[in-house]
């Protein structure tokens, strides 16, 4: 087995889990490479006293990867996805975080996990992405223009709302007046949608979810929509400009930019053990069925 490890940050006192974890990888026999980045965090925090640097260093991946570690939390998965794109290797989340709805291996059972991973004791769950196209074509866009989550549209440089003209496979739908929208997938409604009151839609659903951000016509709520449809927005307002973000990436695109937004042309693979289901990760980290009155 070949295994890619990445974190994006290195997160307070959680040295001791990153050496577990490389220990277990290198005990096991698993060829490891580290993302270049990463690697030079675990020098400078020096909590870690073993040297790893017997393991390769990665900037980008090839398809002789078997699995890829993400330690952090979910932002951390989100920028996995930078790396993985459609070379189909599946990703594992070690919750370093906080939520850990994408990363749901306890950090604490890092050495049974490792284990139930050679032994095959998992499955894979299949996770939808959409990409972004715009008109005139935004150089910036070009290359990492998908999102796991979400795409979505905000104002820039002015508190007020702007206006979003929107069209489903090319009919008319309407015309939000808001500080935003959001194009969200079903793994990213648990997300930034869910906090703008969007609905919790499971993995497989082949559905996509527009939720207004902060709507001034109030009528506006979030509509539920076939993944394999064409959405085309239109953004107007004060400023000259607006932000445009593909989960936690940013861009600037001018008023009047034609943006057109659709389900990928491949997805990414989750890695998901039989005691971390999303309906076990909604009830434990929403706390469905729990009563704090009794």
């Amino acid at each position: 087995m070949k295994a890619a490890i990445y974190g994006q940050f290195y997160h307070t006192n959680s040295g001791a889990y990153i050496e577990e974890l490389l220990n277990v990888l290198d005990s096991e026999n698993i060829e490891v490479a580290i993302e270049k980045n990463f690697l030079r965090l675990i020098d400078e925090s020096k909590e870690i006293e073993k040297d790893f640097h017997h393991f390769a260093t990665f900037t980008e991946l090839d398809d002789t990867f078997d699995i890829f570690i993400s330690v952090g939390g979910d932002g951390t998965i989100l920028h996995s996805v930078n790396f993985v794109q459609d070379l189909d290797i599946p990703i594992m989340g070690i919750n370093t975080g906080r939520l850990g709805f994408l990363a749901t291996v306890h950090k604490e059972e890092i050495r049974a996990t490792i284990s139930r991973l050679l032994k095959k004791e998992y499955k894979i769950s299949e996770r939808s992405l959409l990409c972004i196209m715009t008109q005139p074509e935004a150089e910036e866009l070009c290359n990492n223009n998908f999102a796991l989550n979400e795409i979505a549209v905000s104002r820039k440089n002015s508190t007020s709302m702007i206006t979003i003209d929107t069209w489903l496979d090319g009919e008319p739908l309407t015309s939000y007046w808001a500080d935003g929208l959001i194009i969200s997938t079903p793994t990213g409604s648990t997300g930034y949608s869910l906090s703008c009151g969007g609905p919790v839609i499971t993995p497989a659903t082949k559905a996509l979810v527009i939720t207004p951000i902060a709507p001034h016509n109030l009528n506006a709520r979030p509509l539920v929509i076939k993944d394999n449809t064409t959405i085309t927005l239109k953004v107007s307002g004060r400023a000259d400009d607006y932000l445009v973000s593909m989960d936690s990436r940013l861009e600037t695109l001018k008023n009047n930019t034609t943006v057109t937004i659709k389900k990928a042309p491949f997805k990414i693979k989750m890695v998901e053990f039989t005691s971390d289901t999303f309906l076990k990760t909604l009830r434990k980290k929403l706390l469905w069925g729990e009563d704090k009155r009794n």
